[in-house]
């Protein structure tokens, strides 16, 4: 029977609850220390391999979920599994058996990622998850077989929503920021070579150093397309409010030898695009043409260089006034047209496209219209001007004596800053070079002036030889209307009075 002796005293209960409490709080204080010091020897990633190992012995593999994220979606490049694959570069552990290391020529460091068949453990607000890279399978592409590699993310159902919602945005502004830090522009090309590839696009590192500070060319059209670049990268917005697609279309024309590919390079570098470069006589079919727009990157130049020569298309065939359409089996002029501003244009953002030429009058009109070719670039002969930026760039000079003579002769005769170029870099003495150039230019201007003397000297012949033809034509038109027969004139019988 229950007796009231049996009750602890209020003294005994409070120095019981006062011993439990300050034990509790002396193994909370040890677990604190002990959490700290296993901080500081052991690295988080050995860490959070231990977490990983633990939980699968515990886990149930009916809880897990799977998110599998392809390099591709469809023809177009995952942004999702690019973004992670740079991501996972940070986490990096020595426990891996295999990595893919690899650097180009002009990168500062080595890139190391995960090989197929490796696992990378990641912790977001205390949620582990778990990546593996994998190659599921191979497909005939046009350009022969291309593995389709995968990213495999494995988690715990119940953490989906935080995953999905939260820790994939989390990994895509992470890569953004790690890819600003090492951006390296790249030119990309068909076929896989030595190198990175993406799908049919292989791809290196642009190592070419121009720039607009370099560029011998008018200061007043170079502005101009400054501005215009800078504009059409703020205006994401003002493209989608006025329903066009955020692309912008450049035509770079004149001579050869006046910078039209270091002008590319040069955009290229100051936008940080990479570059596609596309020959035409390597596309078969506008089906081919379509999937290899699509495959292309945001933020990326599509060159097509000597577009008038590159490749004959088809051009506007029988019927009033339209285009071949053809079939998806040969690549036609509508093709290449809808490629630029049709319906498969709009897939993908802040995209320009840069055709060159040697031979403007040559291009067929439909492809230099506004909303195709929305700005036409002139690359001139060398005009005084661009002539300082050269003498700086090679010599290292703003100003010389002999300056004034080589204006004078950059405006008398056609020179292409390539040639005057190749002249700077004869001597390593500033005097002999701008000799050197001076008597280059005087020797252009003596075979133009004779040029043109010998051309008037034969357009005199040319006339006379043409008098002397119509004079002889005259005379044989008039002998032959002596040598005509009179015709007799028949009189009738005169009527008698």
């Amino acid at each position: 029977m229950f007796s009231l002796k049996n009750i602890p005293s209020t003294s005994s209960i409070l120095s019981t609850y006062t011993t439990f409490t300050a034990s509790a709080m002396l193994i909370r204080s040890m677990a604190t220390e002990v959490q700290a010091i296993i901080n500081q020897l052991i690295p988080e990633q050995l860490r959070n391999l231990l977490l990983s190992k633990l939980g699968g012995l515990y886990s149930n593999p009916s809880s897990q979920m799977t998110l599998l994220i392809n390099d591709y979606d469809g023809y177009s490049i995952n942004e999702l599994y690019e973004a992670s694959h740079t991501y996972l570069q940070t986490k990096i552990t020595p426990s891996m058996k295999r990595l893919k290391v690899s650097k180009a020529p002009r990168d500062k460091k080595v890139i190391v990622n995960i090989h197929k068949g490796q696992k990378v453990v990641d912790m977001y607000e205390g949620i582990q998850v778990k990546w593996e890279m994998t190659c599921v399978d191979t497909k005939d592409d046009e350009q022969g077989k291309v593995e389709i590699r995968v990213l495999e993310l494995s988690f715990h159902n119940k953490f989906m929503e935080t995953v999905i919602n939260s820790y994939l945005p989390y990994v895509t502004e992470r890569s953004k920021a790690i890819k600003e830090e090492n951006k390296a522009v790249k030119l990309f090309s068909l076929g896989n070579f030595c190198g990175d590839y993406d799908g049919a696009w292989g791809s290196t590192n642009l190592d070419h150093p121009a720039t607009f500070d370099k560029l011998a060319m008018d200061p007043a059209v170079k502005k101009e397309l400054v501005d215009d670049l800078d504009r059409f990268v703020r205006r994401r917005d003002y493209y989608k409010r006025v329903g066009k697609a955020w692309k912008r279309g450049y035509l770079l024309y004149g001579p050869p030898g006046t910078g039209k590919s270091s002008l590319i390079a040069a955009i290229a570098n100051y936008l940080k695009f990479d570059i596609y470069d596309l020959e035409l006589t390597s596309v078969s079919s506008n089906s081919q043409l379509r999937g290899l727009l699509v495959s292309t990157r945001n933020r990326s130049m599509l060159v097509i260089e000597d577009i008038d020569c590159s490749i004959e298309l088809q051009n506007r065939q029988a019927g009033p006034g339209g285009y071949g359409q053809g079939t998806n089996d040969e690549l036609t002029l509508s093709g290449l047209l809808n490629f630029i501003d049709g319906l498969w244009s709009s897939c993908g953002d802040e995209r320009i496209i840069v055709f060159t030429t040697n031979h403007k009058e040559k291009i067929d009109p439909a492809l230099l219209r506004p909303g195709r070719m929305d700005m036409h670039i002139h690359m001139s002969y060398c005009t005084p001007s661009a002539f300082r930026v050269l003498a700086s760039n090679y010599l290292c000079i703003t100003n010389h004596d002999l300056f004034n003579e080589i204006d004078q002769l950059m405006l008398e005769v056609e020179v292409t800053p390539a040639q005057v170029a190749e002249e700077l870099m004869k001597s390593e003495d500033t005097d002999i070079a701008l000799q050197g150039l001076i008597n280059f230019l005087r020797d252009r201007k003596l075979k133009s002036e004779n040029c043109n003397s010998g051309g008037r000297e034969a357009d005199l012949e040319e006339q006379n030889e043409s008098k002397a033809r119509e004079r002889v034509c005259a005379i044989d038109k008039i002998g032959k209307i002596n040598k005509k027969p009179k015709r007799k004139r028949k009189y009738g019988n005169k009527r008698k009075n």
